[in-house]
């Protein structure tokens, strides 16, 4: 592994892959308790949640590879009927409503943001920032465009980009701030 491939996840060290099974579970959990923070908008079919949060943060802190199997196998789990959705909802129906795109989103975040994080993106505050606000930028290009087909273009902006750009921007500034400062921790 070269010293630009190391990633927050490295510091743990697993022995073995079976020794990776906790950590990534602890991950899971931690995505889908971000999911449970969740507000319903009466004008949009797509609630706030911190899932983009938990999305971010475990592609940042795993790497392309390890955050993509976190963020599949809740997709899959979710799918599978377990309530791991934004507020606790479940089924296959939801990967295919419009929440879909943001959903589907997430796994591509988790790929580029995760790929980034490989490249070092981590270790900076600016850089995680820019690689956070790629993913962000990826969930809304994913999630808009799957959202077209239940909303009217005139109300897309409206309905599934404008009420989320403010948390979006708090949720990139708190996860940037966050792995850097645990690589500046690490070092001393």
């Amino acid at each position: 592994m070269s010293a630009q491939s190391i990633s927050v996840y490295s510091l743990v060290k697993p022995t073995s892959r079976i020794a990776e099974i906790p950590i990534l579970v602890g991950f899971n959990l931690l995505l889908v308790a971000c999911a449970y923070i969740s507000i319903n908008l009466p004008f949009s079919p797509v609630p706030i949640t911190g899932q983009t949060f938990g999305v971010l943060l475990i592609a940042m802190a795993l790497g392309r590879v390890r955050g993509m199997a976190v963020v599949a196998a809740y997709l899959l789990e979710g799918a599978a009927g377990l309530p791991v959705f934004a507020g606790g909802k479940a089924g296959a129906a939801w990967l295919i409503g419009p929440t879909g795109g943001y959903l589907i989103g997430f796994l591509a975040t988790a790929f580029i943001a995760g790929y980034l994080a490989d490249r070092g993106w981590d270790k900076s505050y600016l850089k995680s920032v820019v690689a956070m606000t790629i993913g962000t930028a990826v969930i809304f290009v994913c999630g808009l465009a799957w959202l077209s087909g239940f909303v009217p273009n005139s109300a897309i902006l409206a309905t599934g980009f404008v009420p989320f750009l403010p948390g979006a921007i708090v949720k990139i500034g708190l996860a940037a701030v966050i792995l850097p400062s645990i690589w500046k921790f690490v070092k001393r």
